[in-house]
């Protein structure tokens, strides 16, 4: 099983157009333009019925006392977690591409509607954790249904991995349901995976990494 993209180099930075925010020198960060990234895969393997694929950062802060405070820098042997940016489940088998762009094209303040995708018969989409970091935020909060990209906190000092893993499944529909997330997804199709293949880019908003040039996020 293969999996590649267009948009985004396994192992390089990921270019700020498939980014959630890039830098802004006068207020730390600004708004990108937040598109999905192209993702192409082939050679599924036999017995497939579905196809699942999850994006999540697997080094977020485990705690938040220092992340984005001024003077302060989160370190990076501080214990970290997963952050879950998108989950796309009910794939179907014959499918061999996602567009650029196809399934988010700018941010959306207060969320995106969901599970299903619209234009899409089958396809559903999972929230986000743009949800939960938001819930607190009058101007953003919301359900974050669908691919939201890279925003990590412009003063950590760990330069952040996205992983984007694509599952090929025995099932014709994973067994989730409502407001489902990444987690209860893959706790669903445990046992259930045939094969999969996965992509890393990274991406860092921290000005001084970024002003060395290790895994400075391209542009285009």
């Amino acid at each position: 099983m293969k999996l590649w993209s267009d948009s985004i180099k396994d192992g390089a930075p990921i270019p700020g157009e498939f980014a959630f925010c890039v830098i802004d020198p006068a207020n730390h960060v600004s708004m990108a333009p937040n598109k999905n990234p192209h993702l192409a895969w082939s050679d599924l393997p036999a017995g497939t019925r579905s196809l699942a694929l999850i994006c999540h950062d697997p080094d977020v802060p485990s705690r938040g006392d220092d992340v984005n405070q001024k003077g302060k820098t989160v370190p990076a042997d501080l214990p970290r977690v997963d952050f879950f940016h998108w989950t796309l489940i009910d794939i179907p088998k014959d499918t061999s591409s996602i567009a650029a762009g196809a399934f988010c094209n700018g941010v959306t303040p207060r969320g995106k509607s969901g599970p299903d995708v619209s234009g899409m018969a089958g396809l559903r989409h999972g929230i986000n954790d743009y949800s939960s970091w938001f819930a607190g935020d009058a101007d953003m909060a919301g359900d974050y249904f669908g691919y939201d990209g890279p925003c990590p906190p412009w003063n950590d000092a760990l330069v952040h991995r996205y992983v984007f893993t694509l599952y090929a499944l025995d099932l014709e529909r994973v067994p989730v349901d409502g407001k489902f997330t990444g987690q209860q997804v893959r706790d669903a199709i445990r046992g259930h995976i045939l094969d999969q293949a996965a992509i890393t880019g990274l991406y860092t908003l921290n000005p001084a990494i970024f002003a060395s040039g290790n895994n400075r996020p391209e542009s285009k």
